[in-house]
C-alpha cells in the first residue's frame, strides 16, 4: 500500500497509520485513478485497488478510509499497459491509502512468484477541481537511476517567478494564481525559519505539506525538494536548494507585486512581497562603497550562514523588485532601496570595457572580475532602460566576448568564452535589441530560438544546446560545477516566452524611470 503516513512534530521520519490517525487527503474531483503496468513474463494476475484503510469488515477505525477498497483485478502483459479505476461516485474525502496491489498464488497458480513493474500513478481530476497552489518542476523528468533525475522534483523558485509573470502577461491569470498561492504559502510556512526567508527550490506540485504531517515545531511547512538515497538509506537534500538566493527573493517580488496588481482584492499577495522586501532590507550594506545588498543565507538549516558576497545580478533584481513594492505600498523604504541596489549595479560598470561585474566576492568589496556572466549585461540593460547611454558598448562587449554560433554562452572567463548556447540568455539578448530599437537583430535571434532544432513539439526549450554547458561558477554550499544540459527548461521557456511577447519583466514603474536615467562615465 502507498499511504500518506504522518510525521508527528519531533519525530525523524515519517510513521505509518492504518486509522487510527487523522491524518488522510481530501480527493474529491478525482475521477480516475490511472496507472501504467506491465508484467516480467505476461500472465500475472494482479489486483490493483485504493482506499479501504481501516476497514475491518463492518467496523472501521475512528479516522478509516471514506471508502472501502475500489479495486481492479487484472491480467498484465509484457507490454506497458494503461489502467484507469473510474471513482465517479465513490466518497473521496479521506483517502490514507492512494494506490494499493495484492498478489496470491490462488490467482497464480503454477508459479512460485511474479515480478511486474509500475510507473505514472496519478488521479485524474475533474476540470471543475478547485485550483490548488503549484509549483512547476523546473526540468524534465528524467528516467529513475539516470544521471540528473535526482532533481526531478525540483520547483526552483526563480523558474517559477519568471513562469508567474510571463503567464501573467499572456492572460494565464488561474495558473499564475496557483503559482502566487504557492509562494504565499511558502513564505507563512517555513519549516524553520519566520523571517520572510523563501527557500531556492520546494518540491513541485503541491508544496503544502501533507495532512498529519509536522515541522519540528509542530507546524504545517512548504516541502522541500530531494531525494532518496538507496545505499544509505536515507533522503537527501541538495545545500543549494534549501539556501536562499537575495536574487531568487527578488524576482518572487516581482511575481506577487504583478499579482497584487492585478488581483488587488488578494491582500495577501503584496503582504507576502512586503515580508520578503524586509528580509532582504537586512541585508543591506549602507557602509561600504556603492552600497548595495548581500547574497542571502547558505547552508542546511541547522548551519545556515549569511552569504556577504554581494551579486550584481541579485542588485538588478532589486532595482526593480523593491521599486515596484515601494510603487504599491507607498513606503519610501524601498524607494531608497531601490536607489541602493541601483547604485551598486552602477559601481559593477566599467566603462572602458563596455561591462558589468559579477560583484564582489566574500568581503563584500573586492570586485570579483574573473568570469563575466551574459544575465548582468542583458538585465542591466533592461531594468536602466533608455537612462543609460551605454547601452551601445555593452552590446557590442556582448556580440564580442559573448555571442556563440547564432546565440549566446553563459559566460566568458579570463581563459575565454564558456562554448556553448545558451538559451535563457539568448532570449534575454533577443529582448535587448527589441528594446534598443534594434527589430532585424531581435527577428534574427528569435528566428534561431524558434528553429524547430531547439524548440520542442510542446512550445518548450532547452537549457542549453548541449550537455554540461560550463558557467565558469560552481554551486555554493556544494562546490560542484554550476553547468547546464541540454534539458527541457522551465526558465529558458519562460524568458522564450517573454521574448515572443515582447515583454520586459525588469522596466521600472513611470514614477522610478527617472532614477536611472544616467550616464556612466
Amino acid at each position: 500500500m502507498f499511504l500518506n503516513g504522518w510525521l508527528p512534530a519531533g519525530a525523524t521520519e515519517p510513521l505509518a497509520h492504518f486509522g487510527e490517525v487523522d491524518a488522510a487527503l481530501d480527493l474529491r474531483g478525482a475521477t480516475h485513478l490511472v496507472f501504467h503496468a506491465r508484467g516480467e513474463e505476461g500472465g500475472e494476475t494482479v489486483e490493483f485497488f485504493l482506499g479501504g484503510l481501516g476497514h475491518h469488515g463492518t467496523s472501521r477505525e475512528m479516522y478509516a478510509d471514506s471508502t472501502a477498497k475500489v479495486s481492479l483485478i487484472t491480467t498484465l502483459s509484457q507490454e506497458w499497459q494503461q489502467y484507469e479505476i473510474p471513482l465517479v461516485g465513490v466518497d473521496l474525502s479521506r483517502i490514507a491509502c492512494g494506490f494499493g496491489w495484492v498478489a496470491n498464488d490462488t490467482s497464480n497458480q503454477g508459479r512460485d512468484s511474479i515480478r511486474f513493474a509500475l510507473d505514472e500513478i496519478y488521479y485524474r481530476l475533474a476540470a471543475t477541481t478547485p485550483a490548488t497552489p503549484f509549483l512547476l518542476h523546473s526540468y524534465a523528468p528524467y528516467l529513475p537511476g539516470e544521471e540528473g533525475a535526482e532533481i526531478n522534483n525540483f520547483a526552483y523558485l526563480y523558474d517559477n517567478a519568471v513562469a508567474l509573470l510571463t503567464l501573467c502577461y499572456a492572460g494565464e491569470e488561474e495558473r499564475a494564481r496557483q503559482i502566487a498561492d504557492a509562494m504565499v504559502y511558502a513564505v507563512a510556512n517555513d519549516r524553520t525559519f519566520n523571517d520572510g526567508r523563501l527557500r531556492n527550490a520546494y518540491m513541485s506540485g503541491d508544496p503544502r505539506s501533507f495532512p498529519g504531517w509536522q515541522s519540528s515545531s509542530g507546524h504545517d511547512f512548504a516541502r522541500l525538494p530531494g531525494f532518496y538515497d538507496f545505499k544509505s538509506n536515507l533522503w537527501l537534500e541538495d545545500v543549494y536548494a534549501v539556501s536562499t538566493s537575495t536574487g531568487n527573493l527578488a524576482w518572487t517580488i516581482l511575481a506577487l507585486c504583478e499579482m497584487a496588481e492585478m488581483l488587488p482584492e488578494r491582500a495577501d499577495y503584496l503582504e507576502a512581497a512586503g515580508k520578503i522586501g524586509d528580509l532582504v532590507l537586512t541585508l543591506g550594506d549602507t557602509q561600504a562603497k556603492g552600497g548595495g545588498f548581500s547574497g542571502g543565507f547558505q547552508g542546511h538549516d541547522g548551519d545556515s550562514q549569511p552569504a556577504l558576497f554581494k551579486s550584481t545580478e541579485h542588485n538588478i533584481d532589486l532595482i526593480t523588485a523593491f521599486a515596484r513594492l515601494g510603487e504599491q505600498t507607498g513606503e519610501g523604504k524601498y524607494q531608497q532601496a531601490s536607489a541602493a541596489a541601483r547604485s551598486f549595479v552602477l559601481s559593477m560598470y566599467d566603462a572602458e570595457r563596455g561591462c558589468f561585474y559579477t560583484g564582489t566576492e566574500e568581503d563584500g568589496v573586492t570586485i570579483s572580475k574573473e568570469i563575466i556572466p551574459l544575465d548582468c549585461q542583458t538585465w542591466a540593460l533592461l531594468v536602466l532602460g533608455e537612462g543609460f547611454k551605454e547601452a551601445d558598448k555593452v552590446l557590442g562587449f556582448i556580440e564580442e566576448h559573448l555571442a556563440y554560433e547564432s546565440g549566446y554562452s553563459f559566460s566568458v572567463g579570463v581563459d575565454g568564452i564558456h562554448e556553448g548556447v545558451w538559451f535563457e540568455g539568448t532570449a534575454q539578448v533577443a529582448l535587448c535589441y527589441l528594446f534598443h530599437g534594434q527589430l532585424e537583430k531581435y527577428q534574427e535571434i528569435m528566428a534561431f530560438l524558434n528553429d524547430p532544432e531547439h524548440r520542442l513539439p510542446d512550445g518548450g526549450i532547452y537549457a542549453a544546446d548541449r550537455n554540461g554547458l560550463p558557467t565558469g561558477f560552481y554551486i555554493a554550499g556544494s562546490g560542484a560545477p554550476w553547468t547546464y544540459d541540454q534539458r527541457q527548461h522551465l526558465g529558458a521557456t519562460a524568458w522564450l516566452s517573454l521574448a515572443q511577447q515582447g515583454r520586459n519583466p525588469l522596466n521600472l514603474p513611470p514614477l522610478f524611470s527617472d532614477l536611472v536615467c544616467v550616464t556612466v562615465r
